[in-house]
């Protein structure tokens, strides 16, 4: 050894800085292990179902997947108009891998017009990138709004199809109809159109009473358009006697219908929504009076009795069916031994309703205007020949509609009251000074 080398200091080694060194990439990895799970960049995966351009009253599948930390919310909004309805929101305390949901479009959405609108769903997951806010998906999908179902109509049915007998109908669906037939259980039978050459939008569809279908069950005619708005009417057709299911429909069905129209009549829009008489349906002649006393005779043999409240009006074969005044809707569809029917609100508790329509025209919450076509007359329900059933109800009572037909019985017996006055009194003012002398001088 040299003596530089000898005199040279020798290095000291610290305690533990080689552990410390180890201690610090330990310490590294493990965070790394910990902390890059948590800061994933993966996005929330979204798919919509169907994947269509036009959406309506049908429901929506919303399925979202995330592979990372899960997710944390979601949400669901409609931009239409310049407004935006929120379909869905939620959020998670837990980590959530999937979630399915399914969202609805509601007609009664306050202000929803049907055209162009934008469907944007948003999910953000817990991943701690993007600044701790995690990974948000946004999917903007351009649509259509179409909310209004298609139009049946009912051209000529089978009243009475034998148990695991056949049925066959006539009927013209609206245009934008996609697919149409009869539902009857668990069973659909299709309809074909152009079978009938001088009429070739019309459809022709047979359909069968299933052995294992109950004996009760009703075959409806259906029509659904691509943004999944279905019409649905239901049919006359019926497994059994004529005998035995005229009667049961005739009292049962009969009961329950007068029911349903006595609970829609009793709630009224509070302000007058109509004005002058009243419309009788344009060329009509009255078949049935109001309040006739009906026997039914099956065979020489009285089988039932009824009341008729309303009156029969008949033109030709699916005439248009013409709104009596102006109003809202405050139903439309089947009603039973009444079949396709439409009742319009004038206010005040006064309502109009319209029967055996062969197809209906409007829907629920319509402004409507004196002698706007609500539908075409038919013979659905419990008709027989094609006619108008029209009657007139206030507060659930059925009431003589010929009195709203007559411009002198308005003039004399409303028009003063909405006035605030009497009858006699509007006539008094009308009449000369020198005869409202004598009427006093005769009234002492």
């Amino acid at each position: 050894m040299s003596a530089l080398e000898f005199n040279r200091p020798r290095r000291r080694l610290i305690p533990g800085r080689g552990f410390f060194y180890v201690l610090l990439v330990v310490i590294i990895v493990a965070g790394g292990f910990y902390l890059i799970p948590r800061f994933e960049w993966h996005k929330p995966e979204i798919k919509i179902t169907p994947e269509v351009d036009t959406i309506g009253l049908a429901p929506v599948e919303i399925t979202v997947n995330d592979r990372g930390r899960g997710l944390k919310s979601f949400g669901v909004v409609l931009d239409s108009g310049g407004t935006s309805y929120p379909l869905a929101a939620e959020e998670y305390d837990q980590p959530v891998a999937e979630k399915k949901f399914t969202v609805l479009i509601s007609s009664k959405l306050t202000g929803l017009k049907e055209g162009p609108a934008v469907l944007r769903v948003s999910a953000r997951d817990r991943s701690l990138w993007n600044l701790f806010r995690g990974n948000e998906t946004v999917v903007q999908k351009k649509v259509t709004i179409d909310i209004t179902p298609p139009t049946l109509e009912l051209i000529a049915d089978d009243r009475y199809v034998n148990f695991g007998g056949v049925g066959m109908l006539v009927y013209k669906p609206s245009a934008d109809t996609a697919t149409t037939g009869v539902k009857i259980g668990q069973y659909f039978f299709p309809g074909y159109k152009g079978q009938i050459k001088e009429m070739p939008d019309y459809y022709i569809a047979y359909f069968a009473h299933p052995y294992n279908v109950g004996e009760n069950e009703r075959a409806a005619l259906v029509a659904t358009d691509k943004a999944g708005n279905a019409r649905e009417m239901k049919l006359g057709a019926r497994q059994g006697s004529p005998k035995d299911i005229f009667v049961k429909v005739n009292k049962e069905l009969r009961k329950e219908n007068e029911a349903k129209i006595k609970s829609i009549t009793e709630k009224s829009t509070p302000s007058m929504l109509w004005k002058n008489a009243f419309t009788q349906l344009s060329n009509s002649k009255v078949e049935a009076n109001f309040a006739d006393a009906r026997t039914y005779i099956y065979k020489d043999e009285t089988i039932d009795n009824a009341y008729h409240l309303g009156y029969d009006l008949s033109v030709t074969k699916h005439y248009p069916a013409e709104a009596a005044n102006s109003g809202v809707v405050a139903f439309t569809g089947d009603l039973g031994i009444y079949g396709n029917t439409v009742i319009i609100d004038h206010g005040l508790g006064l309502f109009t309703l319209y029967s055996h329509l062969s197809s209906i025209d409007v829907k629920v919450g319509n402004q409507i205007k004196q002698q706007q076509v609500i539908g075409k007359t038919g013979e659905t329900g419990l008709a027989a020949g094609d006619h108008l059933h029209y009657g007139v109800y206030l507060h659930g009572v059925a009431i003589l509609p010929v009195e709203w037909w007559d411009e002198k019985w308005i003039r004399d017996n409303v028009e003063p009251k909405l006035a605030g006055k009497s009858s006699e009194a509007v006539q008094e003012e009308k009449s000369p000074k020198s005869t409202r002398k004598v009427v006093r001088k005769r009234k002492r």
